[in-house]
């Protein structure tokens, strides 16, 4: 039982550790975007769009503001 514990968690440990990114043997990275100049290394095909991982906004609303009217709150028919 304690050897089968030990060999789970030496394979997990495992699953970490990464030594670059490269395509598979015999296959290649996919192909360039429409428009791009040339096509993506593997590293910043990983480093996610400003959109995909926005910025946090920290800040605070300081004064507050009187909605607008909403041009679409109509009663029921």
């Amino acid at each position: 039982m304690k050897r089968a514990l030990l060999l789970i968690a030496l394979s997990l440990a495992g699953c970490g550790t990464n030594n670059g990114v490269r395509p598979l043997e015999g296959k290649a990275l996919p192909v360039a975007p429409y428009g791009a100049q040339a096509q993506p290394t593997p590293a910043e095909l990983l480093t996610p769009a400003p959109q995909a991982r926005p910025q946090r906004s920290n800040e605070l609303l300081k004064t507050s503001e009187a909605r607008r009217q909403d041009e679409f709150d109509l009663p029921p028919n």
